[in-house]
């Protein structure tokens, strides 16, 4: 009797440790998976909506990511263009997005997408 208790004892800590590991390694794994690319969730949400307008959505959509959006320095500004083309599959700032000191850029960072965006669109480098 002795001897099943000591044993029952020695393990109890075993386990309780090892079931304490594993709820430790939970959280790490589930964070693990829900990071995603930022580019992949942006072509996820644009190429629908650029479906029926072009031959490859998927194409366009990472190209406008990484030619387009990507010259735009400010973050800010850049967050409302990925928002506007993931929503509605054409370059789109609403002021709303953006902050009211930034607002008056709005029209400068159009301009500067203008061509980036119409090479995506018309002369695709993939």
């Amino acid at each position: 009797m002795f001897f099943h208790i000591f044993i029952a004892a020695a393990v109890a800590p075993v386990i309780v440790i090892s079931s304490a590991q594993a709820q430790a390694q939970v959280p790490v794994q589930i964070r693990s998976v829900h990071l995603q690319d930022p580019r992949e969730d942006f072509v996820r949400l644009c190429a629908p909506q650029m479906a029926g307008r072009w031959a490859h959505p998927e194409s366009v959509c990472g190209c406008l990511h990484d030619y387009a959006v990507a010259s735009v320095e400010d973050s800010d500004l850049r967050q409302a263009l990925l928002r506007g083309i993931s929503e509605t599959g054409v370059p789109n700032i609403e002021t709303d997005w953006v902050p009211p000191a930034k607002r008056s850029q709005i029209g400068a960072t159009f301009t500067k997408i203008a061509k980036p965006t119409l090479q995506c669109m018309f002369e695709p480098l993939d």
